[in-house]
């Protein structure tokens, strides 16, 4: 019976020391952001503020002291706040892992600052792979269908 006793007692303090709550980002604290690409390094330890991110699981916001973690990211916009400033980036995918130490580390294969996309040429990159997705090559069509998933959460991104 004290085993057990003990057992419980020691499985509850160990619980209480291992829970983490919502990160409360005080006014000095900051973010430091890792951004990379194959072949470009967009953010080096910088220090950001904020960090919105689209993940596979749902949209992402990441603060200072958030509960580490790792997560898939789906196509959408990375949303940086650095001070006043914001800067917004599409990406059509990648890996995103909070460290313990306040460090978010961002990779994908590929990013590009929101303002250079256009409706007109997205819209034209959207019918053509609405084509091709019927095609009887499963090749074409396996190509076509991820290319409406990324065209389409780039036009929802950019109204």
């Amino acid at each position: 019976m004290f085993r057990l006793n003990a057992a419980r007692t020691l499985v509850r303090s160990v619980n209480a020391v291992t829970k983490r709550t919502y990160a409360e980002a005080a006014p000095s604290d900051f973010l430091k952001l890792q951004f990379a690409l194959p072949h470009d390094t967009l953010y080096a330890g910088t220090k950001v503020t904020q960090v919105n991110l689209p993940a596979q699981s749902g949209e992402l916001g990441v603060l200072a002291n958030h509960v580490p973690t790792v997560e898939q990211l789906a196509p959408g916009v990375v949303e940086i706040f650095e001070g006043g400033a914001t800067k917004k980036f599409f990406v059509s995918g990648g890996l995103a892992s909070v460290q313990p130490d306040s460090t978010l580390c961002l990779t994908s294969v590929e990013a590009f600052p929101l303002e250079t996309f256009s409706q007109e040429s997205i819209k034209s990159l959207l019918s053509e792979a609405n084509k091709n997705v019927g095609s009887s090559d499963e090749k074409v069509a396996a190509e076509a269908a991820i290319q409406l998933e990324v065209l389409e959460a780039l036009q929802a991104a950019l109204k």
